[in-house]
């Protein structure tokens, strides 16, 4: 229950924050493209988290009974994020519009994440975001018998550490238009293939999970500004 109400949570104060911020920055895209952008951000979004939910247990996938609603009933952010992203692209191609739209997002994004994975650690192990066993001194009992990596905890800590290092890079740096989204996108990419090496997963031939194999695209996508990170600055 407590998770379904984080979720929720997430989503509204993260909007909400949107619009506090969208009020007191401004926004140099016209309202009519950036609500066509936030449809396509919208809908990318759901259709990404689910496809790639879906396909995090192949084995589960074959076994349903209901194709369709067992995709719904799977989702995660990784795949609504990089989902979001394919869906802006796609809208701003349709309307013409070229100016980078993400950087509004960011910090609400960061925001909602923090919210709604309390949710997910409040869920221990009935929910598929814990770790695995671990005999290091901060693993908790997450409702099973074993000390487990607390990943959810991990999670928060590292968005509430991006976001200061975000605040902090934009003091030091002009950086362009879009800076601060590509490097969430990059940073969260990165972090997340890192963290499924301490979940329990799907594990693919190759040794990868269907999480890291989704990161790799998105850091794919970034990878002139991860070679050459000056691209990101404005002169």
């Amino acid at each position: 229950m407590l998770h379904t109400i984080t979720e929720f949570a997430g989503l509204f104060v993260g909007f909400r924050y949107y619009l506090f911020l969208k009020r007191k920055r401004g926004d140099i895209i016209a309202p009519p493209n950036r609500l066509s952008i936030i449809i396509g951000a919208t809908l990318g979004a759901f259709i990404g988290s689910r496809l790639i939910g879906g396909l995090e247990n192949p084995a589960g996938l074959v076994q349903s009974e209901n194709i369709l609603f067992y995709f719904y009933s799977n989702k995660t952010i990784l795949g609504g994020l990089l989902g979001g992203l394919i869906g802006v692209e796609l809208v701003k191609k349709i309307i013409h519009e070229e100016t980078a739209s993400g950087d509004l997002f960011t910090y609400p994004i960061i925001l909602a994440l923090i919210v709604g994975r309390l949710g997910c650690f409040s869920m221990g192990i009935y929910e598929e975001t814990y770790g695995l066993p671990t005999n290091l001194p901060w693993g908790m009992h997450l409702g099973d018998s074993y000390y487990r990596h607390p990943v959810a905890l991990y999670e928060i800590i590292f968005l509430i550490l991006l976001w200061m290092a975000l605040i902090k890079i934009e003091k030091k740096y002009t950086l362009q238009n879009g800076a601060r989204f590509k490097l969430f996108m990059i940073a969260y990419c990165f972090f997340r293939f890192i963290l499924d090496f301490i979940k329990p997963h799907y594990t693919f031939s190759i040794g990868l999970s269907t999480i890291q194999i989704t990161a790799l695209p998105g850091l794919m996508y970034y990878y002139r500004y991860i070679i050459h990170p000056k691209q990101l600055l404005q002169y």
